[in-house]
């Protein structure tokens, strides 16, 4: 069994709670946000498919299923994740001043900054009324007090790895355990939030809960470094950006800060002379990536983005959900590992 055919049994039922959650609402802010999700053109036509993978929701309602529960009444935690994410890029796309995201232009290079930053609150605040139609769909008030709670730390977690993301830009060293405290809040956090949540509508046993949370931590690890390496080494036509703009905003992604721990000699000067400057030229970039190539830094993140697969399986095998579930979210897994974008 592959990715798609997994992600076939949730995809048109996600993808009508999204548009339910986002509403009819005519005011132009809307559109935006269905332009974003891929629903529309920036001139408010209506075209077929969606934009980004849904993998935070698919996880959730995967999860739900996997415990033994109806994975349909986590729609609406699920459909609050991925709006959540979003709220997040768009915002991440303002900070970083990128012009396009998947392949179009952003939201606020189309309708400007301020625009854009009402679209990100918008979504925001659309995922908490999401979630609270949790009952409706006869989830405990308990329950949804605790994913209200779930979301709502792993989105001030989001929010505090973005802020470390943007401050290493201008450090010149950051370290191993600085990258991965980042990593944790900015991406891991919401894998975490998503496959414990959606086990927590299926479930009330607790160990389960834990062993869930810590499968989506190491996923959401893993996910990250694995984004590094296709910023760098990724295909343009594949990833849909840049793949100098990481190097050129001098963001401390894995291999730059593996360079930058073990480089030495003229490498290291190298490197310090580049990551000291105010702006990057393409002859810098071009230094870097031979530096890098020579330390073999794309490997090192290789093998780190293994070790986060293998205790994702570790923990998914403590589970001791059924063989069938636990084949699927290995598959899932190792789709997330071998993907170009």
């Amino acid at each position: 069994m592959d990715f798609d055919s997994i992600w076939q049994r949730f995809r048109a039922d996600l993808e009508e709670e999204l548009k339910f959650a986002i509403g009819k609402a005519s005011l132009p802010m809307y559109n935006m946000m269905r332009y974003h999700l891929g629903w529309v053109s920036d001139s408010g036509q209506s075209r077929s498919g969606a934009a980004g993978k849904r993998l935070r929701p698919f996880l959730c309602l995967h999860a739900c299923e996997s415990v033994g529960g109806q994975w349909q009444q986590a729609l609406p935690v699920a459909a609050a994740l991925e709006l959540v994410h979003n709220f997040s890029l768009v915002h991440d796309d303002i900070q970083d001043e990128s012009y396009e995201r998947r392949g179009r232009p952003t939201v606020w290079s189309l309708w400007g900054m301020p625009q854009a930053i009402n679209v990100g609150d918008g979504m925001h605040a659309l995922a908490l009324s999401s979630l609270l139609r949790l009952e409706e769909s006869g989830v405990s008030h308990e329950k949804v007090v605790r994913a209200s709670r779930l979301l709502g730390e792993a989105s001030l977690k989001l929010c505090e790895g973005q802020y470390l993301d943007i401050s290493y830009e201008g450090r010149l060293y950051v370290g191993v355990g600085d990258y991965l405290e980042m990593i944790s809040g900015k991406t891991a956090a919401l894998f975490r939030c998503a496959l414990e949540v959606g086990a927590l509508i299926g479930t009330d046993d607790s160990q389960l809960l834990a062993r869930f949370r810590s499968f989506g931590h190491s996923l959401g690890m893993m996910f990250q470094v694995h984004d590094d390496v296709l910023s760098i080494w990724g295909e343009c036509e594949d990833t849909g950006k840049s793949t100098t703009s990481d190097i050129e905003m001098k963001k401390k992604t894995l291999p730059i800060v593996f360079a930058l721990e073990n480089s030495q000699g003229e490498d290291r000067e190298a490197l310090m002379s580049i990551y000291s400057k105010d702006k990057l030229t393409a002859q810098d970039v071009d230094e870097v990536m031979a530096i890098l190539a020579r330390l073999g830094a794309r490997g090192y993140a290789q093998d780190v983005t293994n070790r986060y697969l293998n205790a994702a399986l570790l923990e998914l095998d403590a589970t001791g959900i059924s063989v069938a579930a636990q084949d699927e979210l290995k598959t899932i897994a190792e789709f997330l590992l071998s993907r170009k974008h």
